[in-house]
């Protein structure tokens, strides 16, 4: 069988194909949030060549990127049939002299493969991962969806007694595989895929339209949740576990972690003095307010952002863990819909999120959401749009007209101090300079 993967984003596809010619695997889209410049369309490695996992007389088959099979020519027909274990539901029944068949579904599915040829059963495998090499690939090139994406990995271990292997982004592991010992991390390019029994692939995939790559369209489960349901585990979002070596505290007096920067305009808080105003609001307050962007300045063509001047800078091509112990001793983080917030997430402190770009369902959940309902909001959770990644004034609905950016311009300083407000023990500190959070955290251990 040639090694065929999907057609470049998820395009038409019947539900089961019979394998003749190579084509393209499905680039993922980054989504809000993404520390990258407009995020280039990095492919997954392709699964082997032929099917990983041997059958009696020459079959071949694996579950790498959706079910394959193979069958050799010995002069005697075959048929191949495949039925979904759940349902019950015959998918798939064919007969060839040679040859392969793959389904189209790349998402999870307990698969029974049964082969016949005149007069007898060859074969019948049903699909079990436990104590088995699975891969779950993650796209590199964002920041928050890994962090939103790897807890359903985890799931998918658990529940399935599996050896699993996560393919993603070097930046990634090193906060991740001390914390996972028992899941093997690799770089993209250090997989072996001639070893795996399955291999899924996450992503957000927006041409979709027939559920080959995910069973749920991801803007209406939520940007973490659509892990879930490509692996088939519970997709309560679940915070990943973090490791760094140092985690010491940066700063002495009590402050605050915000980012303002983002990818794309539609991103930011485009209040013209939101930004300032939080910033004084904070430091009225009694904290020390630290940026903690990767830029300082960020923009495209006329239109440049700068972080606040009245915030210290700590901005630069940092170490995630370098970012992880500033926010683990802050009182709280304040952010957009970003990949700091999902570390912010995991780093266990209160997010404060400031989006009218997506629906609350998009992110984890926090009580601390700032969104205007009574403006234009969510674009990017509409199945009907699809984001546009180079251009930096996407405003699908309301581009060049003084509606633009109404989401976030709308959302103003006084309603994100009301959220604040909301924060156990805001403003509170004791003359060590210690911040409420710590001693809650001391008072839990």
């Amino acid at each position: 069988m040639p090694n065929a993967d999907l057609p470049d984003r998820c395009t038409s596809v019947a539900d089961t194909v019979v394998e003749a010619a190579q084509a393209t695997r499905p680039a993922t889209d980054a989504a809000p949030g993404s520390a990258a410049a407009p995020p280039v369309k990095l492919k997954y490695p392709a699964p082997a060549p032929r099917p990983t996992q041997e059958g009696p007389r020459g079959i071949r088959f694996d579950f790498n990127d959706g079910f394959r099979v193979t069958v050799p020519e010995n002069g005697r027909p075959w048929k191949v049939r495949l039925t979904d274990l759940d349902s019950g539901i015959v998918q798939f029944e064919a007969e060839l002299r040679a040859g392969g068949i793959r389904s189209a579904k790349r998402y999870y599915a307990r698969y029974r493969i049964e082969v016949f040829q005149p007069g007898e059963s060859v074969f019948v495998h049903d699909y079990s991962a436990k104590d088995q090499e699975v891969l779950v690939q993650i796209p590199v090139g964002t920041l928050g969806d890994p962090i939103g994406w790897l807890p359903y990995a985890v799931k998918f271990r658990e529940q399935h007694g599996c050896t699993l292997t996560c393919a993603m982004a070097q930046s990634l592991i090193e906060i991740f595989r001390e914390a996972y010992p028992d899941i093997t991390f690799l770089a993209h390019q250090e997989v072996d895929t001639q070893r795996y029994y399955a291999t899924y692939s996450i992503g957000l995939f927006f041409d979709d339209r027939q559920a080959i790559c995910q069973p749920r369209d991801f803007r209406q489960v939520g940007l973490h949740r659509t892990a879930g349901y490509i692996l088939g585990v519970d997709p309560t979002e679940t915070k990943p576990r973090l490791f760094i070596e140092n985690d010491t505290r940066p700063i002495a007096e009590p402050y605050v972690c915000i980012s303002v920067q983002s990818t794309t305009q539609s991103k930011y808080w485009n209040n013209p003095e939101g930004w300032r105003a939080i910033v004084a609001f904070l430091k009225d307050a009694g904290y020390r307010v630290v940026c903690i962007d990767q830029k300082a300045v960020h923009g495209h063509g006329e239109v440049w952002n700068h972080i606040p001047e009245s915030a210290e800078d700590e901005t630069g091509d940092k170490p995630l863990a370098e970012r992880i112990r500033y926010l683990r001793h802050a009182a709280f983080f304040v952010g957009l819909s970003s990949g700091l917030s999902w570390l912010a997430w995991a780093a266990d402190i209160p997010v404060v999120m400031i989006s009218g770009f997506t629906h609350p369902i998009n992110e984890f959940q926090t009580p601390y959401r700032v969104i205007n309902f009574s403006a234009c909001n969510s674009c990017w959770n509409d199945p009907q749009i699809k984001f546009d990644h180079y251009d930096f004034l996407y405003c699908p609905r309301h581009k060049n007209t003084p509606r633009q950016f109404e989401c976030s311009r709308l959302i103003t300083a006084d309603q994100v101090k009301a959220v604040i407000r909301r924060i156990p023990g805001f403003g509170i500190h004791d003359r060590q300079g210690t911040s409420d959070l710590d001693r809650r955290t001391a008072s839990e251990q």
